[in-house]
């Protein structure tokens, strides 16, 4: 059976959700002409006009109305994102700086990609990398710093349990001395402590098929229908602005059932004081792991972040 512009045309409107009269109102035609189209009652196609505002208002290519568009290309190019909502931002260190403090100057809804975030690193500890290390560089630092840990700007912060481990007790590529260990999570403590406008989760980021959504920056602006992903590669960033996707990846990070595994945000500071406390009597991750199995109802979340040799120690009675 052929696939033609009135098939196409019937899938798109019941795709919509859209009324009869709402679809026909937007493509600027009657209810009778869209529904002959649509029962295909007529054989002729609907002028290109019509096509290209379809295309234009539900932000589809004008692939999908060529002869030679079958139907499975039909239905994948339905679900692409157009390439106009997908922009990749590359003006190096100093220039992804300053797009990250002007997309999130009043607010940030932030997964990261390790802990802790750079607000908290750069007042604790010399920049450690070779680059960025000019004038402008060190001033857009200051500057998010300053902003981040302002009790009044509002901001969720995402990490994942892996993480946590890794930065207060890796021996392996840390820049972290034990004294500055317990500074960042004095200064993180500090930043939250009776503060409304700060949330702290940490997720576990294995058991729950989300592994990798933690090696990259991403940042979700819901209102403005924006997510931006910072890619490990020159400072490049992805910027995405279909609304749909924007959408569905808050909703992850936001509603109950969607929600990876996570510690609750009224739960983090107890996490990261006990962190703390080990920390600072020297002890290992070992001990963490029991403090975590006796102190707190989260072992389940923290065993899926460690080796198999230390999972014994939560089974221990």
């Amino acid at each position: 059976m052929a696939f033609g512009v009135l098939e196409k045309l019937a899938i798109i409107y019941q795709k919509s959700g859209l009324s009869i009269s709402r679809f026909a109102q937007i493509i600027g035609k009657d209810r009778r002409t869209l529904t002959s189209w649509i029962d295909k009652s007529v054989t002729k196609n609907p002028q290109i006009e019509v096509l290209e505002t379809i295309s234009l208002v539900f932000r589809y290519p004008k692939r999908i109305w060529e002869q030679d568009c079958d139907k499975d290309e039909f239905l994948s190019l339905l679900k692409a994102i157009p390439q106009s909502e997908v922009k990749i931002i590359d003006k190096g260190y100093e220039g992804s700086l300053e797009y990250i403090l002007n997309k999130e100057s009043k607010k940030r809804f932030a997964i990261h990609s390790r802990f802790p975030s750079p607000a908290y690193r750069d007042r604790v500890v010399t920049f450690p990398y070779r680059f960025g290390h000019s004038q402008k560089a060190a001033q857009l630092r200051k500057m998010r710093c300053e902003l981040m840990l302002e009790h009044g700007f509002e901001s969720v912060e995402w990490y994942s349990i892996e993480s946590l481990l890794r930065f207060a007790f890796s021996p392996i590529g840390n820049i972290y001395t034990i004294p500055q260990r317990i500074s960042v999570l004095d200064l993180i403590l500090e930043s939250l402590e009776d503060n409304y406008n700060k949330s702290l989760y940490f997720f576990d980021s294995y058991s729950t098929k989300i592994f990798g959504v933690d090696t990259t920056y991403i940042s979700i602006n819901y209102n403005d229908n924006l997510v931006f992903l910072k890619m490990p590669i020159d400072s490049m960033i992805i910027e995405i602005t279909n609304k749909s996707l924007v959408h569905r990846i808050h909703k992850h990070f936001t509603s109950p059932s969607h929600a990876p595994k996570h510690i609750p945000k009224d739960y983090a500071p107890q996490i990261l004081k006990l962190c703390r406390d080990c920390i600072s009597n020297k002890k290992d991750i070992s001990s963490f792991c029991e403090t975590i199995r006796d102190k707190t109802p989260y072992t389940s979340l923290f065993m899926s972040s460690i080796s198999t040799d230390l999972r014994h120690i939560f089974n221990k009675k």
